[in-house]
């Protein structure tokens, strides 16, 4: 690879990789297998990397060979033959219905703050953004992104307490 196109290639990685695995979890469901997805997508990407002219459209190039990646391994696993075993699977017991109720607190308590402080929640533990990089994409200093975080915080131990004693939300 020319070491110009190398040089971006390496740029793209470090700035878009959170992104990227992200969005690889999201089609796996699993750590381990959303960044070997991950690591296949950007290996095709390098190689096809000269022929990519609009820089724009990089991230929906590598995003698409995700995608296909992923479902190819989907039509591949499926190809297994599947034989009756005689017992039927466990039946969703009542842990299912605590997540779904969880859940439903956590909506209503998110409604409940206003649309920054959600932004604020959001681009930090969802898009996992620190609030230096917060900070530069509304336009504001980091202690007002660092107080807001706070408040949002505080606000959602007061609507919705429940939310405090789970150690994972699922």
């Amino acid at each position: 690879m020319d070491p110009g196109f190398e040089a971006d290639f390496r740029q793209f990685v470090v700035d878009r990789s959170g992104a990227l695995f992200r969005t690889a979890y999201l089609l796996t469901g699993d750590r381990h297998a959303a960044e070997d997805l991950v690591q296949s997508a950007l290996v095709k990407t390098a190689v096809k990397w000269r022929g990519l002219r609009d820089p724009a459209a990089i991230e929906g190039y590598v995003r698409r060979v995700m995608y296909h990646e992923q479902v190819s391994w989907w039509r591949r696993r499926s190809r297994v033959a599947e034989v009756s075993s005689g017992w039927l699977p466990d039946q969703t017991g009542d842990g299912h219905a605590d997540v779904v109720e969880l859940r439903m607190v956590m909506r209503a308590a998110l409604s409940r703050l206003t649309p920054r402080q959600r932004t604020m929640l959001v681009l930090r533990y969802f898009e996992d953004l620190s609030e230096t990089e917060i900070a530069r994409l509304l336009g504001v200093r980091v202690g007002s992104v660092r107080s807001q975080i706070y408040r949002s915080l505080e606000r959602l131990k007061e609507t919705a307490p429940e939310l405090t004693t789970v150690k994972e939300f699922g």
